[in-house]
């Protein structure tokens, strides 16, 4: 077969191109590494394209084996399903269908047969899904080729890396039996095996790595500057979000931050997994966290919260505190048990004492009040309630205590949680100080919206207000307010609203 070992020659001559449309430089250096190194791990910014190349890639290993008569077999994992299921075989699908089937010699796949939801099935071979969390059945694969395709490889657990890496073992040679891996993934933290393998620590020579750089996915068209340079002023430089997802580069969170970026990712996909479950109906109390704007730029931010899952984040610009209280007021007459805890500072108290008015039981919350809190393990005490409240949310993030906590995929809450930073004063106990609002706000240029209104929704149970809410009268709720709060009646499809 003439592409056998030239998957940059089969995306050039295979694949219908239309306009300026092509592989960029650095996904044909990658495809051209391939063959040639046997394992592959790329890692770059978002918007690379890295999902329609390991499409191109495995189509191209299907079709170049098949047409040779060879036992193939590709199996893709991800360090989540929706990466397989929503992204990279509807990538397939999509390039499937771009096929210059006259090229290759044979008919077009069929739908009903060869080309599935989840799968490639050809007469020599197929392309399989795999959960990375069942290694055993990577390690159950055997064929004369075969192709392992690791997505978002960040995150992938241990086991499924070693189980992939079992079928080099026996050295690697031209010609079958063969056997390639590509791992692809924006950075993270600096742990886990995919860091390993491109930091080149010992036991993984084997892997040629590939780093993608802005400038590259820039040139090609890919990421505007602009959005870059706009992404740069609003986490910050230095933030890990800007690192992992824009220079490609390994990066935790700063170590006086308070939240780890990885903690707040993992929170994202708990959020997912439930999505993809269905959306089950949920328990817990009803809260909803609201941050009132303080200037034309900033966002008022509703985060709507049942138990320990967020499932929107409202947000609203230009509104006076009048049309927030109304706003507010509704929620609580449509959502019998809802508890709304508003910001008491600034403009916020005008929302309060309105809402206490007509006898909602409303929370304030006052960042800068004094607290008795004290940290999980009673060591540290905190010099203000905007302090506990952070450390709260961190501890309720914190992957050693098995945590539920579900937050929506919003890059600016991502950003604006992980942004603060922490410090300790001396005295008896020693105590926790988280950077300011006022000094966070400088720093970032605006205020940390959606981050503060997920902190004080979480810090309901723990307001010292709590005992002496004001009686309110039942509500007989809606079908959408229930949705919102992913009660039976709904599944609080929403993740994000912005009204002007």
């Amino acid at each position: 077969m003439r592409y056998m070992y030239d998957p940059v020659g089969w995306g050039r001559d295979v694949i219908d191109w239309r306009g300026d449309e092509g592989l960029a430089v650095y996904q044909d250096d990658v495809l051209d590494l391939l063959p040639k190194k046997r394992c592959v791990a790329v890692r770059g910014p978002h918007g690379l394209g890295k999902t329609g190349m390991a499409a191109i890639a495995v189509l191209w290993f299907a079709t170049t084996r098949d047409a040779a008569g060879i036992d193939w077999k590709v199996l893709t994992t991800a360090s989540a399903w929706r990466y397989l299921s929503l992204y990279l075989f509807p990538q397939i699908h999509k390039w499937a269908r771009r096929i210059k089937w006259d090229v290759l010699g044979r008919s077009p796949f069929s739908e009903n047969s060869e080309l599935l939801v989840h799968n490639i099935k050809l007469r020599y071979g197929a392309a399989s899904a795999v959960a990375s969390t069942k290694p055993e059945l990577i390690e159950g694969a055997h064929a004369d080729s075969l192709l392992y395709l690791i997505d978002e490889a960040k995150v992938v657990p241990a086991g499924t890396w070693d189980a992939i890496e079992g079928a080099f073992s026996g050295g690697q040679t031209s010609g079958p039996p063969e056997a390639f891996a590509l791992a692809i993934s924006t950075p993270g933290s600096p742990s886990g095996r995919f860091y390993d393998i491109h930091s080149r620590k010992p036991g993984f020579e084997d892997w040629f790595v590939r780093h993608v750089t802005l400038a590259e996915v820039v040139a090609a068209g890919r990421i505007s500057p602009d959005w870059a340079e706009q992404c740069a002023r609003q986490w910050g430089r230095d933030s890990a979000m800007y690192t992992n997802r824009f220079l490609g580069e390994f990066h935790a969170s700063d170590e006086d931050s308070v939240i780890p970026l990885s903690w707040v990712e993992a929170a994202v996909e708990r959020w997912h997994a439930r999505t993809d479950a269905g959306r089950p109906a949920l328990d817990g109390r009803l809260v909803v966290g609201v941050d009132v704007a303080r200037a034309g730029g900033d966002s008022t931010v509703l985060a709507h919260r049942t138990g320990f899952t967020f499932t929107e984040l409202e947000t609203h610009d230009r509104e006076d505190t009048m049309q927030t209280t109304a706003r507010v007021q509704a929620a609580i007459e449509h959502v019998p048990g809802l508890v709304p805890v508003v910001d008491s500072m600034g403009v916020g108290g005008g929302v309060v004492d309105r809402l206490r008015e007509v006898g909602a039981p409303v929370l304030a919350y006052t960042g800068a009040a004094k607290t008795k809190m004290r940290t999980r393990d009673g060591e540290w005490g905190f010099n203000n309630t905007r302090s506990a409240a952070y450390w709260r949310t961190r501890e309720l993030l914190d992957p050693a205590f098995n945590p539920t906590l579900r937050l929506p995929p919003d890059d600016l809450l991502l950003a604006y949680l992980t942004a603060p930073t922490w410090s300790v004063t001396t005295g008896v106990p020693p105590k926790i100080q988280i950077e300011p609002k006022e000094d966070l706000v400088r720093r970032l240029g605006r205020s940390p919206d959606r981050g503060d209104a997920v902190v004080m929704g979480l810090y309901a149970e723990l307001l010292a207000s709590s005992t002496v809410l004001s009686p309110v009268k039942a509500g007989v709720g809606s079908p959408a307010a229930a949705a919102r709060y992913g009660r039976a009646i709904g599944g609080g499809k929403g993740v994000s609203r912005h009204s002007r």
